[in-house]
């Protein structure tokens, strides 16, 4: 049998005693319980009472389940009258295990944030047997819907990119992310993504916290570029992303070999065309992955067309380019070599891209100061997206906040 001492380590509640346990058939334990502590603070002129002046209204509250059981904490709050107030007003005693106005303990509400964790609201209501409106004010209580910058030490590296809320609408937003070390916190969810919604974002970093940036990992749009470069100034890098442009480069190599299929598929017959299996993916292969067969695959390709050739060295050139430990001066340099390469071919897939690279020369070669991408921006990113579907999308941003918070740091702070 369990004592009334075990019971309360079982409990993990202070400065109560228990008066008696009601076992039901439901399975249900209704443990009722009355308060050790004396004294209170006055709600109206905050000064320490002590004058006793009877118990309060019943509360019940749900707290951890003990053995399977569904638990119910029941108590009567001592009541004290403040004496240095002229209408002698009565103030209940609150204990530290609970909230005012809630209807769980504090070790229930973190119990279900952590259930919230990777899991919808409804799945945890059906698992709790509490309504989905109830789980939403548990996060309100318990979680904000904007970042408390009073708990940074530091931003070493922001990252900025948009998603949308809705697939096929453009309604975009932007997520402000930062990675410091190993850890990847959300700082913003902004509702659009244009400059200067961005910019008052970076402006509202407070300033012990913004002179600790030193990079702004982000895609080409210019909107997060002229924002970034206005609120940090030149003391801090801004980075495009090395995928993003890869991207860029490589989709002119993808629009000439369509042209050139297209045109091989008309010039060849259908057993030397047939032979040109898998030229998609081999493109895009890494060369150093190619194996022997497919690389024979490629050069009869390239013997049919000299200017797909032409266009896969470019690609691997500018590909060894990022991958060479360089300088800043020294990646600038091989870049415009490489972009006077292009123009001597005579090859006008890389057009749109050429443009892009002078444009954006200062931020493509921001990448070889520390080898920065935005890794850690998609993979979180790809984390709001999975949530999106589990939840079945959420408009709200403030709780699209709570709960890509919670997903990312609810472990460490309520386990």
């Amino acid at each position: 049998m369990i004592n009334a001492e075990q019971l309360i380590v079982l409990l993990g509640l202070s400065n109560i005693e228990i008066e008696r346990v009601e076992l039901t058939d439901k399975k249900t334990l209704y443990i009722y319980v009355k308060s050790l502590k004396d004294g209170c603070h006055c709600h109206r002129c905050g000064k320490p009472i002590d004058h006793y002046y009877g118990l309060g209204q019943e509360i019940k509250l749900r707290h951890l389940p003990i053995f399977g059981y569904k638990t119910y904490i029941i108590m009567r709050s001592k009541r004290y009258q403040c004496q240095a107030c002229d209408d002698q007003p009565t103030t209940s005693q609150q204990m530290d295990w609970y909230t005012p106005k809630s209807a769980f303990t504090k070790a229930y509400e973190q119990n279900i944030l952590l259930s919230l964790i990777n899991s919808t609201l409804q799945d945890v209501s059906r698992q709790h047997e509490i309504g989905p409106e109830a789980i939403e004010g548990i996060l309100d209580r318990n979680l904000q819907s904007t970042v408390n910058w009073e708990t940074i030490k530091s931003l070493e590296v922001i990252g900025v990119d948009e998603i949308s809320l809705k697939k096929g609408h453009r309604n975009f937003i932007t997520i402000v992310s930062a990675q410091v070390q190993d850890e990847v916190m959300l700082l913003g969810v902004l509702p659009d993504r244009t400059k200067a919604t961005v910019k008052n974002f970076f402006l509202s970093i407070p300033k012990n916290l913004r002179k600790t940036v030193k990079a702004v990992c982000s895609d080409l749009y210019q909107g997060f570029i002229g924002a970034a470069k206005e609120a940090f100034g030149r003391h801090v890098a801004v980075c495009a992303d090395r995928f993003h442009v890869a991207k860029l480069y490589r989709e002119g190599l993808d629009s000439l070999r369509k042209k050139e299929i297209k045109r091989l598929k008309q010039e060849l017959s259908e057993a030397e065309y047939k032979s040109l299996d898998k030229i998609l993916w081999l493109l895009r292969k890494p060369f150093d992955e190619v194996t022997a067969d497919e690389r024979r695959i490629l050069n009869r390709l390239f013997h049919y067309s000299p200017k797909l050739r032409q266009a896969y060295d470019l690609c691997e050139a500018f590909t060894s380019i990022y991958n060479a430990s360089l300088s800043k001066g020294q990646g600038k340099r091989k870049m415009k070599g490489w972009m006077q390469r292009v123009v001597n071919s005579g090859l006008t897939c890389f057009n749109c891209f050429l443009k892009t690279l002078e444009t954006h020369m200062e931020e493509i070669t921001n990448y070889f100061i520390d080898r920065r991408t935005s890794g850690f921006v998609e993979g979180l990113n790809n984390k709001i997206k999975v949530l999106k579907r589990r939840c079945y999308g959420i408009t709200n941003l403030g709780r699209l906040f709570q709960r890509v918070w919670l997903d990312l740091q609810g472990y460490a702070r309520f386990t």
